[in-house]
């Protein structure tokens, strides 16, 4: 191509562009803004009523006026009602929440095969478990509790080396489980 050819060639390319962003530039493609209308003057509306503001002390805590809420008509009851009523005035049963505090202290465990011995359940932590100790334990997996931790309702007893030596399901005086190697029934009472 010769320098004229290609002045023709970058001619023709700017006209084209130009034409593509005249196109660009109309209403129907969102180009140009619709002139609007500015209110240069605003006429003053109404103001906001203003009126006189009093402050009074606040009465004593518990002094709310009754007299400001309207009173309600009494209303015969039906016998479902009063059968209602009467169940919600009876407290309901509260379950009794354990915590680690509630289960400290020395146990009365009966070992598989009829023996006896303690369990004691210490307040100490000892990593991320609380420290315990068996004495005059017969079975070897309560002897070699050294660590316990309460999960929900349930007590686990670990022995060294941080394997779970027996679970039980405890309550305020008892708890009754099976020792983990063996499976054999394991109750703990105070």
């Amino acid at each position: 191509m010769s320098g004229s050819g290609r002045m023709v060639a970058r001619l023709t390319l700017v006209v084209a562009l130009a034409g593509v962003m005249a196109a660009c530039q109309t209403a129907r493609f969102g180009g140009q803004p619709q002139q609007r209308e500015v209110v240069r003057d605003l006429e003053p509306g109404p103001s906001a009523p203003s009126g006189i503001v009093m402050a009074e002390p606040l009465g004593a805590p518990g002094s709310g006026r009754i007299d400001d809420f309207p009173e309600l008509e009494p209303r015969t009851a039906s016998a479902g009602d009063r059968q209602q009523t009467a169940a919600l005035s009876e407290p309901a049963p509260q379950p009794s929440r354990l915590s680690r505090t509630s289960l400290v202290g020395s146990w009365n465990a009966s070992e598989p095969g009829g023996g006896s011995c303690r369990v004691t359940l210490s307040s100490t932590p000892a990593l991320d478990l609380y420290r315990a100790s068996a004495s005059g334990c017969s079975n070897q997996e309560v002897a070699s509790v050294n660590a316990w931790d309460l999960r929900g309702s349930e007590v686990y007893l670990y022995k060294q080396g941080g394997a779970v030596a027996a679970r039980l399901q405890a309550s305020r005086g008892s708890m009754s489980g099976a020792i983990s190697q063996s499976g054999a029934p394991l109750t703990m009472s105070r």
